[in-house]
């Protein structure tokens, strides 16, 4: 009985925190969209951009407007993208984030209309949400979507294709509003970015460093001695000398960094070292993959 609530317990764990991510990320995202940017009719791009952008003409729920955009999008989506998994997490934070739009209206006013604050705030909002739903391997719907099946169809660059749809909705807007709303707008997509990516790789703290050398063997047993840290070997070759020498992969935590880059000086004072930052690592030693 026990062995069986472990196994459903680590089956059904994975489950609840992708189902809280989402929720957290959709409510924060409708949450700087409703404090910041709809008040200010900032028109960010894609599904949320047209919706404010219908909101200002005819007062159509934003929240709404996003769930009726959306549905046949994510139809299309199981019946060329497949996967049924993707389909139910993508649905389940649409309809998150058109419930906390909606029902929020009421109980989120304005809190600023300085241009500088509610674009900054606002794109950091829409991106932190932004980044929590990607981390649960969901979607927010919309334009991401379309740029999956213009991929799959006609092998579109996803950020060609979001480029030149976002480049639709910022002209119209740039029609409506006039140019200092686009300057905004294009302020908050670059926030946004940007917090997207600070989300993805918050609490990996991991490095991955690559370690060129003549003492690959010493280099890599003192590693593993003192780091208790797996090393991976490859051949590499010198693209101006022509030399051949070994290359070590190596990933580990930022606060071993230190240690490793000593324990390299003090074996091949002149081996040649890169140090990057791993967003996601999986596998033996780390998280386990998810399914």
């Amino acid at each position: 009985m026990r062995n069986r609530l472990q196994r459903w317990g680590q089956l059904l764990w994975p489950i609840l925190w992708d189902v809280c991510l989402m929720t957290l990320g959709a409510a924060i995202s409708a949450a700087g969209t409703r404090i910041f940017l709809i008040p200010n009719q900032v028109v960010i791009g894609g599904v949320t951009g047209i919706a404010i952008i219908v909101n200002s003409f005819w007062q159509w729920p934003v929240g709404a407007i996003v769930a009726i955009i959306n549905v046949p999008l994510l139809l299309i989506s199981m019946r060329y993208l497949g996967g049924w998994k993707f389909a139910l997490r993508t649905l389940y934070t649409i309809a998150i984030m058109s419930l906390a739009l909606e029902y929020s209206a009421g109980l989120l006013p304005a809190v600023t209309k300085d241009p500088l604050l509610y674009s900054l705030y606002g794109g950091l909002l829409a991106g932190v949400g932004g980044g929590l739903i990607f981390r649960a391997r969901s979607t927010g719907g919309g334009f991401d979507i379309v740029a999956r099946l213009l991929e799959q169809r006609f092998g579109i660059a996803p950020g060609r294709s979001a480029l030149l749809m976002n480049g639709v909705i910022y002209s119209v807007a740039f029609v409506l509003y006039g140019p200092e709303k686009i300057l905004y707008a294009i302020l908050v997509s670059f926030v946004a970015s940007r917090a997207v990516d600070a989300v993805l790789s918050l609490g990996s703290g991991m490095n991955q460093v690559f370690i060129i050398t003549d003492c690959a063997e010493a280099v890599g047993a003192a590693v593993m001695r003192d780091l208790k840290r797996g090393v991976t070997v490859m051949d590499a070759k010198g693209g101006y000398t022509g030399a051949e020498r070994a290359m070590l992969l190596c990933v580990m935590t930022r606060s071993e960094v230190p240690t490793l880059t000593a324990l390299v000086a003090a074996t091949d004072p002149k081996a040649f070292v890169v140090v990057g930052e791993a967003i996601e690592v999986f596998g033996k030693g780390f998280r386990a993959l998810p399914s």
